[in-house]
Parts: structure tokens; C-alpha cells; sequence
């Protein structure tokens, strides 16, 4: 068992053990990526509900207009949640996510229902963005990237299942059944967090003030290390991102495999889990910062061959061939992205909560704009995704770089 980095979590240590910590983490965290993977299936009938162009790429908004209300979300729940606890801002982000996965059901046009999308993903945005403060509230260093590397293991299961889920649903109802799971999810979430309990020191609560959030942001955005490795993860998530907008799509109108679309995401899924297993046990050897870098320049020369495969094949390669190099740079994104949490968010001590919604709001907001302007260049071929993840994977190694490391030890954290 790891120690603890605040009283509260002592105290609560009995009934938070490092696997019901990573337990309930991972489902917070199955939470924010259900509102999205639960939907891909419903594309189709959503184009046609709505009399959507069926070349188009509106219907991609539907993650779009998600994943900025989750960015918008951060800066809520962050702040709110450093003054009055995790639990609150939690309880409160959920009642939120139910509001918005009944609003996208019952929305009788396009538009309303895409306004309904980003109130689920402002409810999103709560366990999304706390999941992280809650790990640095219980952990710290590499110890925190293995329980954070642990934790999106574990919800990554849910993607391999929850296109199935959305499948399943579609064969017995509506499009609008798929919505509507997201409001007893939301209900379990709930009865959840109740029993897992706060995490915050209470001693460790800071003002809600205006001078208080500007200056938390200065300390944020004036730490190399945090700053740094926020940039390369906002530059990994656009990459990521584009292939959640893009991959229904891709598969249906380039590919005709739209049947066989949940399969394919699920078994993705799976290649992503055994990464982030193996990455996990590479930290103890190796430490978080080495592994980020091993990975990212790993990215980079996969992004490569992936724009030589796309040029090679005329903008489209063979099904298998674009999917295998697709799947292994979705991998390495997806084993960053905890490394890079952990390593920005190490300086941060008490202004955690901040932190991680400044974090949440840069590569959300950044990313889903980054990814929008790829997507809507993808038509006809696979190339646009191919230089767009190239290019992200690049910037994202060089953020890296230039992010750097404390010298001072992980405990030795930032404080206001």
C-alpha cells in the first residue's frame, strides 16, 4: 500500500484501499467516456432522425459540442471543489450529466440536441477533471502515475463493452434509449461517491476568490513542469480526438465496415489496456518522465509510417494496415496521457483541484478544436488523419521536451 499524502486520506484508509480507490476512479472516469462511446453506435439513426447529409460531418459535433462542455466544465468544478470538497462538486457535476443524457434524448431537433450535449458534457466535466485532483489528493509522484496508469486501464474496459451496450440498445429501442442509459448511470455514480467520501483535508481548503483563482493560475501557467507537459497532452488529446470523431465515419463511408464498427473499437480497446499494463510496470523500473519521453518518441516514428502508409495507398490503405497502425499510435497516446497528468500535476500540492481543471479545460478545449479542423478535412481518404496525428505527435514530443522536471523532490509542492 502506498502512503498517503494527506490526513484525509488516512483517515479514510480503511475503506479507500488502493483497488477500491482505483476502482471507483476508473468508473468515474468510465462516466465521461460513456457519454461518448455509448453514442457512436446511434450515428446512423441519428443522421436520419435529424435528416442529417449522410456525407457530412455534422454529426460529429455530437462529441464535439461534448468535449467542450467538458473543457468548460473544468474551470467550474476545479475551483468549487478546492473550497468546498470533492464529494460536493462531484454530486453536483452528476445531477448535470443526468440533465444533459435525458435532454439529447427527448430533443426534438438537431440543434437543441446538440445544446443538451454540451450540458452532459459540463456534468462530465466533474468526474472527469476530480478524478485526477481526488489521486493527487491520496498520492504523489510516480506512485500517483501508477494508480493513475491503473485507473485508465481498468475504464478503458469500458469502451471495449460500452459500443456493444449501444448496439444492444439500438436492436431492442430508439436511438434515444442509448441517451437515456446515461441518467442511470449518473444515479449509480452518484450512491458511489456518497460511500467512497471526501478526500480533501479540510484544513487544506482554499477561499473562492477571484484574486485567489488568478493567482493559482499564474502559479499554474508559470510552472515549467506543469505548463509543459499540459501542452503536450492538449497536442496528444487533438490526436486522440480525431479518431474518436472521425474513426464511425471512416469505417462506414471509406471502408464500408460500419456492421462490424463496435467489434473493431472494442477490440482497440483491448491493445490499449495491455499497453497501459505493461507501461505501468516499465514506471516502477524506469520512473513516469523516462517513460513519457520513451513513448512519445515512439508516436512520432509510428505517426510516420503512417503518413507512408497513407500516401502509399492513395489516401486508402488497406482496411487491416490502417487500423493496426491507427490502434498502436492510439496506444501510445493513451499510455501519455496519464504520464502527463501525473508529471503536471506533481508540483501542484494543495492547488490540485485548480490544476486539474486548468489541465482539463487547455487539452479539451484545445484538443477538440485542434481535432475539428482535421476532421473536417477527412472525406474521402484516411491522409488527413494520418499528417494530423503526425503533426500533434510531434508538437506533443517537443512540449515534452521542453516541459522538463522539478528538481525538488514531489512532496515539495507549490502552495498559495
Amino acid at each position: 500500500m502506498a502512503s498517503l499524502s494527506t490526513s484525509a486520506g488516512q483517515a479514510g484508509r480503511g475503506r479507500r484501499s488502493e483497488r477500491a480507490t482505483i476502482a471507483f476512479l476508473a468508473f468515474l472516469g468510465v462516466l465521461l467516456a460513456f457519454g461518448i462511446d455509448v453514442a457512436l453506435p446511434a450515428f446512423d439513426e441519428i443522421r436520419e432522425s435529424f435528416g442529417l447529409s449522410p456525407n457530412g460531418g455534422a454529426v460529429s459535433l455530437i462529441g464535439t459540442t461534448y468535449f467542450l462542455g467538458m473543457a468548460v466544465g473544468q474551470l467550474i468544478y476545479g475551483p468549487l471543489s478546492d473550497r468546498f470538497g470533492r464529494i460536493p462538486a462531484l454530486q453536483a457535476g452528476l445531477a448535470l450529466y443526468a440533465v444533459g443524457a435525458v435532454g439529447s434524448a427527448l430533443a426534438p431537433t438537431f440543434e437543441l440536441m446538440l445544446a443538451a450535449r454540451v450540458l452532459w458534457g459540463l456534468g462530465a466535466a466533474a468526474p472527469g477533471g476530480l478524478r485526477t485532483a481526488i489521486a493527487r489528493d491520496l498520492y504523489e509522484g510516480d506512485q500517483m502515475a501508477r494508480v493513475v496508469t491503473i485507473v485508465m486501464a481498468v475504464f478503458l474496459i469500458g469502451p471495449i463493452f460500452v459500443p456493444l451496450i449501444g448496439e444492444g440498445l439500438l436492436r431492442v429501442g430508439p436511438w434515444q434509449l442509448v441517451f437515456f442509459s446515461g441518467f442511470g448511470l449518473a444515479a449509480v455514480a452518484s450512491a458511489a461517491t456518497a460511500w467512497f467520501g471526501e478526500t480533501l483535508d479540510p484544513s487544506k481548503r482554499r477561499p473562492l476568490g477571484l484574486g485567489q483563482l488568478r493567482e493559482a493560475a499564474r502559479l499554474v501557467f508559470t510552472t515549467r513542469q506543469t505548463i509543459g507537459h499540459i501542452a503536450a497532452q492538449t497536442f496528444l488529446a487533438a490526436a486522440f480526438f480525431i479518431f474518436l470523431g472521425s474513426a464511425q465515419p471512416i469505417f462506414d463511408q471509406i471502408y464500408g465496415r460500419a456492421d462490424s464498427f463496435a467489434a473493431w473499437f472494442g477490440g482497440l480497446g483491448v491493445v490499449i489496456v495491455a499497453f497501459l499494463v505493461v507501461n505501468n510496470r516499465l514506471i516502477r523500473m524506469f520512473g513516469a518522465r523516462q517513460m513519457a519521453l520513451w513513448a512519445a518518441a515512439a508516436l512520432v516514428a509510428v505517426n510516420a509510417v503512417g503518413v507512408v502508409v497513407a500516401v502509399a495507398g492513395g489516401g486508402v490503405p488497406p482496411f487491416l494496415v490502417w487500423l493496426a497502425v491507427a490502434g498502436l499510435g492510439n496506444a501510445l497516446m493513451t499510455v501519455l496521457t496519464p504520464l502527463c497528468t501525473s508529471l503536471a500535476l506533481e508540483p501542484m500540492g494543495a492547488l490540485a483541484g485548480t490544476a486539474s481543471a486548468l489541465l482539463g479545460f487547455i487539452t479539451l478545449a484545445g484538443g477538440a478544436v485542434l481535432a475539428a479542423i482535421v476532421d473536417s478535412l477527412i472525406t474521402t481518404t484516411v491522409t488527413p488523419m494520418a499528417v494530423g496525428y503526425l503533426v500533434y505527435g510531434v508538437l506533443g514530443f517537443i512540449a515534452l521536451l521542453m516541459a522538463g522536471r522539478q528538481a525538488s523532490s514531489p512532496g515539495k509542492a507549490v502552495q498559495l
